[in-house]
């Protein structure tokens, strides 16, 4: 199977009952996964917050604007949604907080490989520790801030050890499957990045503070939201 580089990317992050997220984790991985996949989207990468135990956060991907509106139709309005939504819903107090994204720059977003992803059987943890860091703007993403993103962002983090990096912005098409809330009216750059283990993490952390973070501080609405990941069972994004 080829590498997926989604041009359309959904930043997902749904916050759980208290003690309810292994078991959406496991009804996911098990059910929900290939069939989201038959439709024709892209499970990116599945996650636990190592900050928030009541938080899950996922990444799917799709061709194009077009080929999103009629997966989610194929999947919501099939059979094994049906079947299993009554389950996943009940582990959720909310599952509206999301980003409709895309690649900040030609192959700027994050290729996966599905070989990767484990075939369900071992249900052992796969390596590594992603970070996914949402900026938000004061308009818009310059040229500026991309150059800035390119050439000052990307090369601390390499430098410090990330396997892998995929940089986002949203995309201001209007959501054309409204049964899905997203967060509209915000302009976000959005970061991803893989490390081997969490001292590679914590290293590029503080270069990152140091070397990247007061100049950035010029286009940004705020404080980054930044998410510290672990990779569940069968997450194609890993170490």
């Amino acid at each position: 199977m080829p590498l997926q580089h989604p041009q359309i990317v959904e930043l997902r992050q749904y916050t759980l009952h208290p003690q309810k997220r292994d078991a959406l984790i496991d009804l996911f991985d098990r059910e929900f996964v290939e069939s989201q996949e038959a439709e024709g989207m892209s499970v990116m990468g599945q996650f636990r917050d190592l900050i928030d135990p009541d938080r899950f956060v996922w990444l799917r991907g799709f061709a194009d604007m077009a080929s999103r509106a009629r997966a989610l139709q194929g999947f919501y309005g099939g059979p094994v949604w049906a079947a299993h939504r009554d389950l996943a819903n009940a582990t959720m107090i909310d599952s509206d907080d999301v980003l409709l994204l895309r690649p900040a720059w030609d192959d700027a977003g994050l290729m996966h490989d599905p070989a990767r992803r484990d075939n369900g059987g071992a249900n052992t943890v796969p390596p590594g520790l992603v970070d996914v860091s949402v900026f938000s703007l004061n308009e818009a993403a310059s040229p500026a801030l991309l150059d800035f993103c390119r050439e000052r962002m990307t090369p601390v983090l390499k430098k410090e050890g990330a396997l892998a990096q995929g940089w986002y912005v949203t995309e201001h098409s209007p959501n054309n499957f409204p049964r899905l809330p997203v967060r509209e009216g915000e302009h976000v750059l959005v970061g991803v990045a893989v490390f081997k283990d969490r001292v590679a993490y914590e290293t590029a952390v503080t270069r990152w503070q140091r070397d990247v973070a007061p100049a950035l501080a010029q286009w940004l609405a705020g404080q980054p939201h930044s998410m510290t990941l672990a990779p569940t069972a069968r997450s194609a994004i890993h170490a």
